[in-house]
């Protein structure tokens, strides 16, 4: 089964629009647990930081509060120890998604951030955007 580390414009993307291929990608997991997603507390923290911010509250199509939308997926989650990898990305707060794919045996970090994109593969983990990941399911 794959196993990836989600970004949190993922999970911000589907909870506001959920139609679109990040909202499809959590949708699969949810439903048909259709691969094994990771999280470390560090990701966990800046997705509900992200969730809570009044314009994604604003926008957000999905009805249900963004803490217990994002329970459920946090309940299917094989967590990770955060840990450190050397400069990464271009963004230093983004290596924190590579680090957890490699801890976690991970074969794909999906993300709709350049600077993540930009590396396109560390470790053996693949950097795809969530269509190239939605193809993949």
């Amino acid at each position: 089964m794959l196993r990836a580390v989600l970004d949190a414009n993922v999970y911000v993307s589907a909870y506001v629009r959920p139609e679109g291929p990040p909202g499809q990608i959590v949708e699969r997991l949810l439903r048909n647990a259709a691969f094994d997603v990771i999280l470390s507390t560090a990701i966990v923290n800046e997705v509900l930081q992200a969730l809570a911010y009044p314009k994604v509250l604003k926008s957000a199509r999905t009805k249900v509060e963004p803490d217990l939308w994002f329970e459920d997926i946090i309940v299917l989650a094989a967590f990770v120890k955060d840990h450190e990898i050397s400069a990464v990305s271009e963004d230093p707060d983004d290596d924190k998604y590579i680090a957890a794919a490699i801890e976690g045996r991970a074969s794909f970090v999906v993300s709709g951030d350049p600077d993540l994109l930009n590396v396109k593969e560390r470790g053996g983990v693949r950097i795809v955007n969530p269509r190239a990941f939605l193809d993949l399911l």
